[in-house]
C-alpha cells in the first residue's frame, strides 16, 4: 500500500525475514549496500554511526559514474520495532531540505510488516521523486529477502 500527500510519503510491504533481520538491513553497512537505493544504482558509501544524534552517510553511484549522497542524524532507535532519522541530499540539484524518515517494523511472525514514512518535503515534486525512489529502493529490499 502507497499513500502520500504533497508533502509526505507512506509505503508498506511484508518482507520474508523476522524484524531483527529487517532492522539489520535498515543500520547495517554491509546489508544497506546490498539495497538502500534505487534499482539500477548502487551504493558506493554506507557510513552508519548508529545512535541518538549520530550520523549516516549514503552515496549512490549510477550507471553513468553519477553520485548522489545523502546524510541525515538519527533521531529514534528502537530495535527491532522502529527508526527515525533525518534526511537530507548534499548535491543542489536535487536538495528538498532536511526531511524526516521513519521506519516501523511490525511483527508478523515469518514476516515483517515495514511501514515506510517520509515527511516535510517542501512540494509535491519532492515528495513525487522520493515515492519512485524508495519504491524502487523497497523492491530491493524485498528481493533480497525472498531469494532466501
Amino acid at each position: 500500500m502507497n499513500t502520500k500527500t504533497d508533502t509526505a510519503l507512506r509505503l508498506t510491504r511484508t518482507i520474508a525475514a523476522d524484524r531483527a533481520a529487517v532492522f539489520d538491513a535498515f543500520t547495517d553497512p554491509a546489508k544497506l549496500k546490498q539495497w538502500f537505493a534505487p534499482e539500477g544504482m548502487t551504493v558506493g558509501v554506507a557510513e552508519v554511526d548508529l545512535r541518538i544524534g549520530g550520523d549516516y552517510h549514503i552515496r549512490m553511484d549510477n550507471a553513468e559514474g553519477k553520485q548522489h549522497n545523502a546524510k541525515g542524524v538519527y533521531r529514534e532507535i528502537n530495535p527491532p520495532s522502529r527508526l527515525s532519522f533525518t534526511w537530507q541530499w548534499q548535491e543542489a540539484d536535487h536538495d528538498a531540505g532536511e526531511t524526516l524518515v521513519t521506519v516501523e517494523l511490525n511483527d508478523q511472525g515469518a514476516t515483517t510488516e515495514v511501514v515506510f514514512i517520509h515527511e516535510l518535503f517542501p512540494n509535491a515534486e519532492a515528495t513525487e521523486g522520493h515515492t519512485k525512489g524508495w519504491t524502487s529502493a523497497l523492491n530491493r529490499l524485498e528481493a533480497m529477502y525472498s531469494s532466501h
